[in-house]
C-alpha cells in the first residue's frame, strides 16, 4: 500500500510555518513576539515564513502603531484554518496507512 502525500500542502512544510499555524490555530489573534518567543526564532526568520503564509492568503497579518511603536499581530483566515485542518487530515491519513 502507497501512501498518498500528495494531499499534504507545501505551504506547511517548514517547521516555522507548521509552528506559525499550529499557534494560530488555537489563538485567535497574536502578537509578533509572543510568537517569535514561542516558536524561538529570530526576526527575520519570522517575518519572511509569515509572509509567505500570507501571500498564500492562509494568515491575515496586522500591523499597527501603539504610540510610537508598531505593533504586528497575526491571525489564520477562513482559507488558512481550511488548508491546515486539510493538512493535518492528509497527514493523520498518511501515518494510519503505514
Amino acid at each position: 500500500m502507497n501512501p498518498n502525500i500528495h494531499k499534504l500542502h507545501k505551504a506547511f512544510e517548514s517547521r516555522v510555518r507548521l509552528g506559525i499555524m499550529s499557534v494560530l490555530m488555537v489563538n485567535d489573534s497574536i502578537d509578533f513576539n509572543t510568537l517569535k518567543d514561542l516558536l524561538d526564532v529570530t526576526d527575520g526568520n519570522l517575518a519572511s515564513h509569515s509572509a509567505a503564509l500570507e501571500r498564500e492568503g492562509f494568515i491575515h497579518i496586522k500591523k499597527e502603531f501603539v504610540g510610537k511603536k508598531t505593533s504586528t499581530t497575526y491571525s489564520a483566515t477562513k482559507a488558512g484554518v481550511k488548508a491546515f485542518e486539510d493538512h493535518l487530515d492528509a497527514l493523520e491519513k498518511l501515518i494510519k496507512k503505514i
